[in-house]
């Protein structure tokens, strides 16, 4: 069976229809140091268990999604649209 990412907006699709662009990283200040924004840049953790990553819903809606994903396990254990994610941390 393949592996499944519910979509807020086109509900469950396979995982195929995704493409992972990295880690959901909160982005330095704009005026933050240059070593600040090299670890932004170039430098990633690469933990095992939870972690969270910026997917694009490639081959459906085209939206920006963050997925939560186990390292570990691949198990996907939710996503949300990165728009709301963004309003969320706004307020």
């Amino acid at each position: 069976m393949a592996s499944l990412i519910s979509c807020p907006h086109c509900g469950s699709r396979p995982k195929e229809e995704f493409t992972v662009k990295g880690a959901a990283l909160s982005r330095p200040a704009p005026d933050a140091s240059k070593d600040t924004w090299m670890d932004y840049v170039y430098l990633r953790d690469n933990p095992r268990g939870a972690y969270e990553e910026y997917w694009q819903h490639t081959s459906g809606c085209r939206r920006w999604l963050v997925v939560s994903r186990d390292t570990a396990t691949h198990e996907i254990s939710g996503s949300r649209d990165v728009a709301l994610v963004y309003l969320a941390e706004a307020n």
